[in-house]
């Protein structure tokens, strides 16, 4: 009973292979890049929102790139400190002071009301000194990470393809940091998943059925926020990039979402402990907060990923050749899938095979997302704990 049972779910796991890997919206592929583009005959307004807390450590690598944006139409820089305790707001105006370029305003809005998350309350807050401040409102608002760096062009570049395509949003998946042995083994599948579950060419179908976007780096038409009711639509919400998207899908908007090449995070997860505190924060959100969805989600992590070297093992031992060989073949799939992310982070091929111990990991973080959920200690960040939005 157990060879048959083993050999069943390596079968399985190979049909879901073979499903992912063509009929997932090609979610592998890593050639999404900004649109075709052409520079507009007036170039637009755009506010850049930066919503910050506790960013001294990485401030000083971003903040100077968006003041030093090369871009040829009316631009600024708020930067929202949201009661940060290191100083964050006097090293904004510091930088600010030494890198000569964009006008920047630091703001602070204040404890969050009641139902809103930290981040869009500051989101909140810069939207609205962008669209008062002036005798107009900006055309476009950028919406970025205190810890992700831009090119110099990367503002003009990213308002060039959704003048050129009428895009409403157009977002790109700032490239992460890689540099340390957990990083290189955790972040480009984190990204590999991303697109998993939101494929980007789906996404950006003019008929698509679902939306999402890239928190790190949004760039967002006023007039279509206005119409989505950004941020007020989505207060509650713990993962905003894709709440944000799905409201502007809703109001009717076009998106655009893709892989970023010369948008970066700089900050650090040197440790597993880090990295697990980023997915661990929110994984259990993501699945509403639904013990259906998160035991649906673990069998099929199970069913998925562990299944084929299980099975390829399995088959071995027992001289079953057939379950040996749908193992392994789901097991090439995967790893064959996996290899364009590794090029696009730039690590090496040997780390595809990996992707089954990764996937684990992921796994064990959303167990715990629940766990934490449950003990109180749900949905957190910087010292912020968030209750279940329909608790809130």
């Amino acid at each position: 009973m157990g060879l048959l049972t083993a050999a069943c779910a390596a079968y399985a796991s190979l049909a879901a292979w073979l499903w992912l890997t063509l009929a997932q919206g090609m979610f592998w592929r890593t050639d999404v890049r900004l649109p075709p583009r052409t520079a507009p005959a007036r170039w637009p307004s755009v506010a850049i929102v930066v919503p910050a807390r506790d960013e001294a450590e990485v401030l000083p690598r971003s903040l100077p790139s968006l003041i030093a944006q090369d871009y040829p139409g009316e631009a600024e820089v708020i930067l929202v400190d949201d009661g940060s305790t290191d100083g964050t707001g006097e090293l904004a105006r510091r930088l600010a002071r030494e890198n000569p370029g964009l006008p920047l305003t630091v703001a602070t809005p204040g404890d969050p009301a009641p139902g809103w998350t930290g981040k869009l309350w500051a989101l909140r807050h810069g939207i609205g000194i962008a669209r008062t401040a002036h005798a107009t409102e900006p055309d476009f608002l950028l919406l970025t990470d205190a810890d992700i760096a831009h090119e110099p062009d990367s503002l003009r570049e990213l308002v060039a393809a959704a003048t050129s395509a009428d895009l409403d949003l157009v977002s790109q998946m700032a490239r992460l940091r890689v540099v340390g042995p957990w990083e290189r083994l955790v972040v480009p599948a984190f990204v590999y998943f991303f697109a998993q579950l939101y494929p980007f060419r789906r996404i950006n179908r003019p008929s698509a059925r679902t939306a999402a976007a890239a928190g790190g780096c949004v760039l967002l038409r006023t007039t279509t926020a206005v119409r989505a009711g950004i941020p007020d639509s989505i207060r509650q919400a713990v993962i905003d990039d894709v709440s944000l998207a799905r409201a502007v899908h809703r109001s009717g908007g076009r998106i655009w979402l893709g892989l970023a090449e010369r948008v970066d995070s700089v900050r650090p997860y040197p440790a597993l402990a880090d990295l697990w505190r980023m997915v661990s924060r929110s994984a259990y959100a993501q699945l509403r907060h639904q013990p259906l969805l998160l035991a649906g989600t673990v069998a099929g992590l199970v069913l998925v990923y562990l299944v084929p070297p299980a099975a390829l093992l399995a088959g071995l031992a027992a001289g079953r050749p057939a379950t040996a060989w749908a193992g392994g073949l789901a097991w090439l799939l995967m790893a064959g899938t996996y290899l364009p992310m590794l090029r696009y982070y730039r690590q090496p091929a040997a780390l595809a095979p990996l992707l089954p111990f990764t996937a684990l990991l992921y796994l064990l973080m959303t167990v715990d997302s629940a766990v934490q959920h449950y003990r109180g200690r749900g949905a957190s960040w910087k010292g912020r704990t968030y209750a279940r939005p329909s608790d809130a």
